[in-house]
C-alpha cells in the first residue's frame, strides 16, 4: 500500500508516508529473517520489531510505533505463544504504547483516530462472549471506520495542521496505514483460527 499511502500523504503532507512505512516494515522483515523466530519468545520478537522499525524510520512515526511494539512486548511478557483469543490484546497494547508516547487524541486527524477506537473495541469485545471471528471482523470494521472518519476532520497535529481547513476532505495517511496494519493482523489471525 506504499503508493496509496504516498498519494494520501501527498494531498496533505510531504508525500513520503508510504515509503516510510514500507522502509520500516522492510527493516522488520529483514531483522526477523536473521533469527530463528520459532525459538524466540513473543516479547523478544516484538522488541526486535520495535528496534528495527525505529532504526529505519525517524520523525514521529518511528518512535510511536516502536513504543507501541514495546508495550506489546511487555504484554507478551516472555511467553512463547498466545492463544487466539488473547492475540487482539496485542492491538490494545500497541494502542496504549502509542498513546503514552504521543499526545494525539481522537479528533486530531492522526493514527489515533484508528488506534483509540480499536483499543476501546478490543477492551469491550473481550468482555463479551462472542465468537472470535465476529470479534475480529468488528475490530477491522472499527479500524476502517476510524480511518474514513478523518476525512471530515481538520488536522490538529503534524504537517497537515499547517493546512488548516484545507485538510478537510482528505483521509489522514497515518490513520490509513494504521487501518491497513490492523487489517493485516486480523487477516493473519483469521487464517489461523478459520
Amino acid at each position: 500500500a506504499a503508493e496509496y499511502l504516498g498519494q494520501l500523504d501527498g494531498e496533505i503532507g510531504d508525500g513520503d508516508h508510504g515509503h516510510t512505512m514500507s522502509r520500516g516494515f522492510s527493516a522488520v522483515v529483514k531483522a526477523l529473517n536473521h533469527i530463528d523466530t520459532h525459538a524466540t519468545d513473543i516479547s523478544s520478537l516484538l522488541a526486535l520489531c520495535a528496534e528495527s522499525f525505529l532504526d529505519a524510520v525517524g520523525a514521529t512515526t518511528g518512535p510511536l510505533y516502536a513504543s507501541g511494539l514495546l508495550k506489546a512486548a511487555n504484554f507478551a511478557n516472555g511467553r512463547a505463544t498466545l492463544d487466539a483469543g488473547e492475540a487482539p490484546l496485542l492491538l490494545l497494547a500497541i494502542c496504549e504504547g502509542i498513546a503514552e508516547r504521543g499526545q494525539a487524541i481522537v479528533g486530531d486527524k492522526t493514527m489515533m483516530d484508528v488506534w483509540m477506537p480499536v483499543g476501546q473495541s478490543v477492551k469491550s469485545l473481550k468482555q463479551e462472549a462472542r465468537p472470535l471471528i465476529e470479534v475480529l471482523a468488528e475490530i477491522k470494521m472499527v479500524a476502517n471506520r476510524g480511518a474514513e472518519s478523518t476525512r471530515s476532520m481538520t488536522a490538529v497535529r503534524g504537517r497537515a495542521a499547517r493546512l488548516g481547513d484545507r485538510s478537510l476532505g482528505h483521509i489522514d495517511p497515518g490513520a490509513a496505514s494504521a487501518a491497513i496494519l490492523i487489517a493485516c493482523f486480523i487477516d493473519v489471525l483469521e487464517q489461523r483460527v478459520g
